[in-house]
């Protein structure tokens, strides 16, 4: 996630201590799932497909999947645990998080400085 982004998302988090993150623009006419309402507004969390549908909008063609995927793999790359990732994607199977936790060529490259480029005292 680009820094700016990020910087948005925290001032959009400030102070919110329950309820679902991105919202519907209007306060629902249906009655939600309790942990789908953020009872300040009377909003609720956005469907999945209206989700997928503005993120593939604002993001230049992006998916979720393809969110979740860089946020597993850059994880990966901080250092996080198969067992730490499996639990996070909530995968059942550690084989099925090959895919996220091949490392970028910068990844390799910060490693190989860190781990060779600096001899020992």
């Amino acid at each position: 996630m680009a820094a700016p982004t990020a910087r948005l998302l925290g001032r959009y988090l400030t102070n919110r201590t329950h309820g679902p993150v991105f919202l519907t623009r209007w306060r629902t006419r249906t009655a939600p799932a309790r942990r789908d309402l953020y009872e300040a507004t009377g909003q609720a969390r956005l469907s999945y497909r209206t989700a997928a549908t503005e993120f593939r909008k604002h993001s230049g063609g992006w998916t979720l999947h393809q969110l979740r995927h860089s946020s597993l793999t850059h994880l990966a790359e901080a250092g996080a645990s198969a067992v730490m990732l499996q639990a996070k994607s909530r995968h059942r199977d550690l084989r099925t998080l090959s895919v996220y936790t091949r490392p970028g060529v910068e990844a390799v490259a910060r490693l190989t400085d860190e781990r060779f480029d600096h001899p020992s005292s």
